[in-house]
């Protein structure tokens, strides 16, 4: 990491960040001070991780850092220079189509204001990597990190099971 400019507008100097998000390769220059979620968001365009209570509880910012849900609002850009994120946008089928557990989420209509779902889908993508045939009990604590105001986590639960199962189906095909 570098400081390789300096901002004029703001006069903080600015770090040059390398991430590969989603597969892609990306050159940064951020404030020491701006969190992965900020630069996700604002500085690469992916919207798709929600800030929700910025102190790492509600767990709508999880992403995956180096394939483990992470809370982006809790990590500056700086401290993962060279790594590898992956965001929910990034949950998807090599193809472009809907990843397992996005498909188990709207199979099972498992969401609904829609805001904690990127949380969700990238913790449940990692649980499902090390965990492929979870019980109800699992898939519970599995999604116990993650916050949702508007469901009674019935749905989310049933999406997780949705989601193993999809993931074994594609694997077999």
């Amino acid at each position: 990491m570098t400081t390789s400019h300096v901002d004029p507008a703001s006069g903080e100097a600015l770090h040059e960040v390398t991430l590969t998000v989603n597969g892609m390769p990306h050159r940064l220059r951020v404030p020491a001070r701006r969190l992965l979620s900020d630069a996700l968001r604002h500085d690469l365009r992916l919207t798709g991780t929600h800030v929700g209570c910025e102190h790492g509880v509600c767990g709508a910012c999880t992403v995956l850092l180096e394939g483990r849900p992470t809370r982006s609002c809790l990590m500056f850009a700086v401290s993962v220079d060279g790594a590898s994120v992956t965001t929910t946008e990034g949950c998807l089928e090599p193809d472009g189509g809907l990843g397992h557990v996005q498909q188990a989420f709207q199979d099972c209509h498992a969401l609904q204001c829609g805001f904690c779902t990127p949380g969700f889908i990238t913790t449940i993508t990692a649980y499902l990597e090390d965990n492929p045939d979870p019980t109800e009990d699992e898939a519970r604590e599995a999604i116990g990190g993650n916050l949702c105001r508007c469901t009674g986590y019935q749905n989310i639960v049933a999406a997780v099971l949705r989601a193993a199962d999809i993931r074994r189906e594609r694997a077999a095909s």
